[in-house]
């Protein structure tokens, strides 16, 4: 069995969501984060990944 951090990805909040479309502060809710600086873990899976990269230019990965 693979370890738990082999197959997951950090995200952080690192741009104000104020001013963006609706959707895209749709795609940053559904990743798990509310607040600048929050971060959240998530299971690297495609639909995890196309999310980061609808707002890339919101957020960090670590």
């Amino acid at each position: 069995m693979s370890t738990p951090q082999s197959n997951t990805v950090t995200v952080k909040l690192v741009r104000s969501i104020a001013g963006t479309r609706e959707s895209h502060r749709a795609t940053v809710r559904g990743l798990g984060l509310r607040k600048l600086n929050s971060q959240s873990t998530l299971i690297d899976t495609p639909a995890v990944r196309g999310m980061i990269n609808k707002v890339s230019y919101l957020v960090q990965v670590l």
